[in-house]
């Protein structure tokens, strides 16, 4: 059996940058596999309360998102969940960065012996992770990429594959939000937080290696994204409806950077060269 693992910093990653590909895959018989590294603690709380600020409860927080991180797999077709269990870090210069049991302050080595022991158990074709940059400098995504490529060190799988963003998708986000009728305002970051320079956000297109058409999968990707209900990150692309969320999001992009099969780029299929 074909099996596709998918590394994960927080639930509801797994929804918003590999939806597709996980329905996709479950759908055409491939054994999926989620692991998720952190309990998502500072996330929000009830109301959209932020980590620090009154009411916001972080072990009621991991519960709320753990149920939803089961709801959302269960829509994808998810066959497997593994759950690493370490705190939420919190964006990049937040105190929680440094906090006992944070998944940023855990030794690389430590974390990636546990996440090798799942890959010698599931044995996946194919893993899916972040670039070095964490996608946009979240510390979390950055230690998740980090303990994936040790782990592949210590046990070898035959493609790795690191989620992408399109650089041209980025720079022309706020006028495609337009076009489909979608509210966008950019949050202003915290005191704590570095600023973050959009422009630079995303991968050079030029860079992408495989392009996976998800569109027949964009509902289920949608109803993945609107079971993690507790977080307001996701909502703006909720708003425009599952058809045209699937218009814009039909597409998944990866950059291939690990490969034994000898498969061409680019590529449509991140199981190209095994089946």
């Amino acid at each position: 059996m074909l099996t596709l693992m998918a590394v994960h910093a927080h639930p509801d990653d797994e929804a918003s940058s590999t939806g597709g590909v996980l329905a996709r895959y479950a759908a055409e018989g491939v054994r999926t596999v989620v692991v998720t590294c952190t309990d998502g603690r500072c996330g929000d709380g009830p109301g959209g309360v932020k980590p620090g600020d009154p009411g916001h409860d972080p072990d009621a927080v991991a519960a709320v998102r753990r149920a939803e991180l089961d709801a959302a797999t269960k829509v994808l077709g998810v066959d497997h969940v593994e759950l690493l269990g370490y705190h939420d870090s919190g964006m990049m210069g937040w105190a929680t960065n440094e906090a006992p049991g944070s998944f940023w302050t855990t030794p690389v080595d430590e974390a990636a012996a546990r996440l090798a022991e799942l890959i010698r158990q599931y044995e996946p074709d194919v893993i899916v992770t972040y670039d070095e940059q964490g996608g946009y400098g979240h510390p979390d995504h950055i230690q998740a990429h980090r303990i994936t490529m040790a782990a592949v060190e210590k046990a070898p799988v035959a493609k790795v594959y690191w989620s992408a963003m399109p650089r041209s998708w980025m720079a022309g986000f706020e006028a495609r939000m337009k076009e489909l009728g979608v509210e966008w305002e950019e949050q202003p970051t915290r005191e704590d937080e570095p600023e973050i320079d959009w422009s630079q956000m995303g991968t050079p297109d030029e860079e992408i290696t495989s392009w996976v058409d998800t569109s027949a999968y964009g509902g289920q990707k949608f109803d993945a994204l609107a079971a993690h209900g507790s977080q307001g990150d996701s909502a703006f692309f909720l708003q425009m409806g599952k058809e045209k969320f699937t218009e814009l999001m039909g597409t998944e992009a990866f950059v291939r950077v690990g490969d034994t099969t000898g498969a061409p780029t680019p590529e449509d299929d991140l199981f190209a060269g095994l089946r």
